[in-house]
């Protein structure tokens, strides 16, 4: 077992070495243009040589095998002619005269041969019925009856005209050479039908063929070398002002706009150079001004709600003077000194608002987080929402097995969290259930509040934590909303290194899911509850199936708000 593993740690070793300069390959395929133009350009310049050198190779070895096959059916054809001529021209009768005229007739061969490569060789026909005295020879020990091939003498055996076939044989230094072997039928005095053969070796041929070959690979190198040097200067020249435009606009959007592209020349990429400045000095232009602009606004608010703060005090005490003596009021002056309360009430909150966004903006809000019981927290926003849960009829659930849960946070920011969230809820429930799930892990809290009212589309959910967005201005608000307080809860949330999320279905109604760490600057990790509302069924639920939603039921603790609470 042992061994086992040790080999496949070295196997895995070594693919995760191999695989390194794999990953860099294709990353710089990836990334670099330029390194893609040179190595395209080699595949391509070696898939078009394969086929040239190939064609070459193969034509140069043509030609020289025909030259060659030429010159030797001349030469057989001629030896062949003499040798039967000297042996039909023989007056000798004994045995031993044949065998002696035989030998001395073969000899012609090689004091004629103009090739020295050329070995002659007799046997008897492969066909023949009867033996002969006369043995079978060859012109030296190099080339014997085993380098005749088989298929070319059963050719010559059966036909009377000189034939040939080319094929291999083993040298004397014990490599395999390439050779050209000619034969016909010669008869011999006294003797049965005898095959007689011409044995070319090709070795030369075939070394002027292997020296072309290497010729052509180191041309082709060369060529490579020079054809890869001119794609990489043209591919720099042109890639290396793209680069450094890439470059530049990297670090404009990483925020410094003074970035420009240096420009040479006046060819193509010079002219994008040129026109990416003009468009870098515009940007820069245009987010001056809307910095400015954006400032100013800030200001303004920042202003406008402070100024605003005295002379709404003074408002606020005269309202709720003439709201406290309301009731010794005609019914008409008592009408109006209600709604004038309400509205005082309104646009103190909307200053309220105006004024912590505008902390948000200048970065001067501040987190001051402590160890609280999350659920006391939620316990005093219910107290506030239940008058406008009885008002409405609406049913409201806490979905919980947590009757204490401390949390390091702003108790002021999260109260204010929850607080946005269910009047956010509350006004679009249309008097349908609202459900508050809470879970925790062993290092995040996670809140969801899901009403079943108009819900949301997948457009407004990207939109619902924009300032002043609302979904439907059509719709008559009861709580008359700023338009601003999710976008404050967001906020608020972030401040804690947490998220706060949105999901909704039309007409199904909407889920607004908190997540925060519980402890201040600990890791967060996944959200216990579903951005749907619905808490994550655990292991043994997730087998048991929809039995456990009411086994779950049974052991929430729930808390009810109803109408007739």
């Amino acid at each position: 077992m042992a061994l086992s593993l040790g080999t496949s740690d070295a196997e895995r070793g070594r693919f995760h070495w191999l695989g390194r300069p794999l990953h860099r390959l294709r990353k710089m395929w990836q990334q670099s243009l330029q390194f893609r133009a040179v190595l395209t350009a080699a595949l391509l310049l070696l898939i078009s040589f394969m086929f040239v050198g190939s064609f070459i190779s193969h034509q140069i070895a043509n030609s020289l095998f025909r030259g060659n096959l030429e010159q030797a059916l001349e030469e057989s054809s001629s030896g062949f002619s003499n040798v039967q001529t000297l042996l039909n021209a023989s007056d000798a009768t004994g045995r031993t005269e044949i065998q002696r005229d035989v030998a001395r007739f073969l000899t012609v061969l090689e004091t004629t041969s103009a090739d020295r490569n050329r070995e002659w060789v007799l046997l008897q026909d492969i066909n023949a019925t009867t033996q002969g005295f006369v043995s079978e020879q060859s012109q030296s020990g190099n080339t014997t009856a085993a380098d005749i091939p088989e298929e070319l003498a059963q050719t010559v055996s059966s036909g009377r005209g000189i034939y040939w076939q080319s094929s291999a044989s083993v040298g004397a230094e014990g490599r395999t050479v390439p050779t050209l072997v000619v034969g016909t039928k010669i008869s011999i005095p006294q003797n049965p039908d005898y095959a007689f053969y011409l044995v070319y070796d090709l070795s030369s041929s075939q070394n002027t063929v292997n020296y072309i070959n290497v010729v052509v690979w180191i041309g082709f190198g060369i060529l490579l070398l020079v054809v890869l040097s001119i794609v990489w200067a043209i591919s720099r020249t042109v890639i290396r002002p793209i680069s450094s435009t890439a470059i530049t606009a990297e670090k404009l959007a990483a925020g410094n706009l003074d970035q420009r592209v240096l420009v040479r020349g006046e060819h193509e990429t010079a002219r994008l150079g040129m026109s990416f400045n003009r468009m870098a000095d515009s940007l820069q232009d245009q987010i001056s001004r809307l910095e400015t602009l954006s400032t100013m606004q800030q200001r303004f608010v920042s202003d406008v709600s402070h100024e605003l703060r005295t002379p709404l005090t003074t408002v606020r005490m005269a309202a709720e003077m003439l709201h406290d003596s309301r009731d010794n009021m005609e019914p008409i002056y008592k009408r109006s000194t209600e709604l004038l309360y309400d509205q005082v009430d309104r646009f103190d909150n909307l200053l309220a608002d105006l004024l912590e966004i505008s902390r948000f903006d200048a970065g001067s809000q501040t987190l001051d987080p402590v160890s609280v019981d999350f659920m006391a927290v939620l316990s005093e926003v219910l107290k506030t929402v239940e008058p406008h849960l009885q008002r409405t009829g609406t049913e409201l659930t806490v979905h919980t097995n947590h009757s204490e849960m401390m949390v390091d946070m702003d108790h002021r920011r999260i109260e204010r969290v929850m607080r946005n969230l269910l009047f956010n809820a509350v006004e679009h429930s249309e008097g349908k259930p609202i459900d508050i799930y809470i879970d925790a892990t062993d290092t995040a809290l996670g809140v969801a509040v899901r009403d079943h009212g108009i819900g949301l589309s997948p457009e407004e959910t990207d939109q619902v934590f924009n300032r002043f967005w609302r979904g439907d201005t059509s719709r008559k608000r009861t709580l008359g909303g700023t338009g601003l307080g999710l976008s404050i809860a967001a906020e608020d949330v972030r401040l804690h290194q947490g998220t706060l999320e949105a999901w909704g279905i039309k007409g199904q109604g909407a889920c607004f899911r908190m997540t925060i760490p519980l402890k201040e600057g600990g890791a967060m990790g996944t959200s216990p509850v579903l951005i749907s509302g619905h808490p994550t069924p655990s292991p043994v639920e997730a087998e048991l199936g929809a039995d456990t939603s009411a086994h779950r039921l049974g052991i929430e603790q729930e808390q009810h708000l109803n109408a007739t609470s």
